[in-house]
């Protein structure tokens, strides 16, 4: 299926559609604004079109512009540009970074397929200065690793993941530019590839993820090509890089609809090769019963996320992967193994065994073996020094676990119940996030390395 790259766009204008510019970033519109008065094209472009006709307010706003990077950096001082793959311009204002991307080109085998396609222009400012060379590059299995060839309006919207994606909003008269059909898609509720899936999966096999992301937070269906494409190549997500995924799995599962995302991404045989060993055990029976809190502990993550409380990353994945983990450190334990030895060697393992796929940071690993592991100590009311367990950098956190697995479980309310009162009613000082210090333990410690040894006796 080849990209309706003859057709003419459908222009809707201002009367008949919803966007107004009232619903649109003050900073986005002052962008919009100076390249349009410098004479260039500028739309915005991306999710935020798409989530404003759905009524639904941006995260972010994109905006497109046949301005080169360079361009645009000589329009604003806040400018900095940034990326390998395709040359990108971030407009830095106090609270909120505009992303603005020049027109991309269409892909070389893309090109050859379409006659009429309008070549690719490599945009040249009037005083002859180039940027950088642009070059498409794909590796041996076709994704693509390099992209800063630059185009027109049209082309870069056939260069996106889905039609719903390929809206734009143009400043010059406020009317919406459909060059995919995108429109009846939104209407229609339908998550579909702007050409061939199979190609497109393979330039960018994160597509996948966000094909599934999109169906899941839009409440969308993914249209029949596109998902048996999705599943025939689901092997092939590993060949994304390990720190681009982390990135991807944090935006599946804090996006309010993480249970969903979650049964989309086994349905279509995606999980399997993001979490091996974790989705193996998930298929496996533990005396007798099978592991069903994840799906429970991200309904609880959803509903944090939709009341408004933040759920940091160590606390979504501790949540996500500590029955796996404290299963697996209760094997070690009933071997003769130590908690803390024991959680640390099952954890260690787990992060072993993603980080050729997802590169979980160091410090996110650190943060998730704290929560774990002070949920032995919770266990034990009041225990010995209370109040150095609120000290801890992780507490709120590892409450907030314990809070979860009692909702989930319907087990240690009364170990959650004290602690809850107790933490309400023993506040203690801030400590530096990280160190799980308090300040009278850091001043001591700064009083001994100032104490001085006498002089030995001559």
């Amino acid at each position: 299926m080849k990209p309706p790259m003859n057709s003419e766009p459908v222009i809707i204008p201002r009367p008949d559609h919803p966007i107004s510019r009232s619903l649109v970033s003050p900073n986005a519109l002052r962008v919009l604004y100076r390249l349009k008065d410098n004479g260039y094209i500028a739309y915005l472009v991306g999710g935020c079109v798409r989530d404003l006709l759905l009524g639904r307010e941006p995260k972010d706003f994109d905006v497109a512009t046949d301005a080169t990077p360079n361009q645009v950096k000589r329009l604003f001082r806040n400018c900095r540009l940034v990326g390998r793959r395709f040359r990108l311009a971030h407009i830095h204002y106090q609270d909120e970074i505009i992303e603005v991307a020049t027109f991309r080109a269409l892909a070389p085998e893309e090109l050859a397929e379409a006659d009429t396609a309008p070549a690719a222009v490599e945009a040249v400012p009037a005083d002859g200065e180039r940027p950088r060379a642009p070059r498409h590059v794909v590796s041996d299995e076709g994704m693509v690793l390099r992209d800063n060839v630059f185009g027109t309006p049209g082309e870069d919207a056939l260069r996106r993941d889905f039609t719903v994606n390929a809206l734009a909003y143009s400043i010059a008269d406020f009317s919406i530019i459909d060059f995919a059909k995108g429109m009846e898609d939104l209407r229609n509720g339908v998550i579909r590839t702007i050409g061939d899936p199979v190609v497109r999966f393979i330039e960018d096999p994160v597509r996948m993820i966000r094909a599934v992301r999109f169906a899941a937070i839009l409440g969308f269906t993914v249209e029949k090509a596109t998902w048996r494409a999705l599943r025939e190549l689901a092997p092939a997500i590993t060949r994304a890089t390990a720190p681009r995924l982390y990135e991807e799995v944090l935006k599946l599962f804090l996006s309010g609809e993480g249970e969903r995302v979650y049964q989309l991404l086994r349905q279509a045989g995606l999980f399997g090769y993001l979490f091996p060993g974790f989705s193996a055990w998930l298929d496996r029976e533990s005396d007798g019963f099978p592991h069903s809190q994840i799906g429970k502990a991200l309904e609880w993550v959803d509903g944090q996320v939709g009341s408004g409380e933040p759920v940091s990353p160590p606390l979504l994945l501790a949540l996500m992967f500590g029955e796996y983990v404290e299963e697996r450190a209760e094997e070690l334990m009933t071997a003769g193994m130590q908690v803390t030895d024991a959680v640390n060697e099952a954890l260690a393992g787990f992060l072993g065994e993603q980080g050729p796929i997802i590169a979980i940071p160091q410090r996110i690993g650190l943060a998730m073996r704290e929560i774990l592991l002070l949920q032995h100590r919770l266990a034990k009311i009041p225990g010995k020094r209370p109040q150095g367990v609120l000290a801890r950098s992780c507490f709120a956190e590892a409450l907030a676990y314990l809070r979860c697995r009692c909702a989930v479980t319907g087990e240690g309310e009364k170990i959650l119940a004290w602690w809850e009162r107790y933490s309400r009613d023993n506040t203690m000082p801030p400590v530096e996030p990280g160190t799980g210090e308090t300040e009278e333990k850091s001043a001591k410690r700064r009083r001994r390395r100032g104490k001085r040894r006498k002089p030995a006796p001559a």
